[in-house]
């Protein structure tokens, strides 16, 4: 563990105001990233794919449930795995919060793995969630957004993953990432943003809050303390040395 300086309330002041100069230059830095974002050019989907849902097959068009923009968090979940990744567990702990306030704001937020729909509705009620999440097994969809990836890709030296090359040593037959698309009033839809590897970390609420605790995140590596919420033994009971 880091060892830090014991210091006056003086002394800590002039530290902290230091670093609230980089916190609010970080800020800013953001802020400007964000508009960046919301710039990028779009691509028009001219490609259709289907999804089985609990009300049956639908098509991408019919995720957005009738709003103007969709989200679609990329859930590793194999068609052959056991249960859903851990990472994307711990991130998805967080989104039946915001619901609420992305519908109200004219978003909808739909999760996609390529499991069959059995194994995402029974892993979802173990979990205990309510967002939408449906399976694109079967579709093309996962393997054009480039967050799957087939046996012979991962054979070569390396797959398309985070706009870039990725060796393949470093890659899995499914990968996280983050989607955004548009439809507009002629039903037209478009691509207009992804995220993938780290970069959908700020939805993760949890790590945000910890990055202010004292120790931080604590790891070892990235997210290495992470498991499933119903994996975590029993916390111990706190001592009270004065009791």
């Amino acid at each position: 563990m880091q060892q830090h300086p014991i210091v006056s309330r003086e002394e800590w002041l002039t530290a902290r105001k230091a670093l609230l100069a980089r916190e609010k230059e970080e800020t800013r830095l953001r802020d400007k990233v964000r508009t960046e974002r919301q710039a990028l050019p779009w691509v028009k989907l001219d490609k259709d794919y289907a999804f089985e849902t609990p009300a049956g097959k639908r098509r991408l068009a019919d995720l957005f449930d009738g709003r103007s923009q969709l989200l679609i968090y990329h859930f590793m979940f194999g068609p052959d795995w056991d249960a859903g990744c851990t990472g994307c567990s711990f991130l998805s702990d967080h989104l039946d919060g915001t619901l609420p306030h992305l519908n109200n704001h004219d978003v909808t937020l739909v999760a996609v793995s390529r499991a069959p729909l059995a194994k995402i509705e029974a892993y979802k009620r173990r979990m205990g969630w309510k967002f939408p999440w449906v399976s694109s097994d079967g579709s093309d969809f996962n393997f054009d957004f480039h967050v799957s990836f087939t046996r012979e890709e991962l054979a070569g030296e390396a797959v398309d993953y985070n706009f870039r090359q990725t060796p393949s040593g470093d890659a899995h037959d499914e990968l996280p990432g983050l989607s955004a698309f548009f439809r507009n009033e002629k039903g037209e839809l478009f691509h207009t943003y992804s995220s993938y590897a780290r970069g959908p970390e700020e939805l993760i609420g949890t790590l945000m809050i910890l990055d202010r605790a004292p120790l931080g995140r604590n790891e070892g590596s990235t997210m290495n303390f992470v498991k499933r919420h119903d994996e975590y033994e029993a916390a111990p009971k706190a001592h009270v040395c004065c009791a």
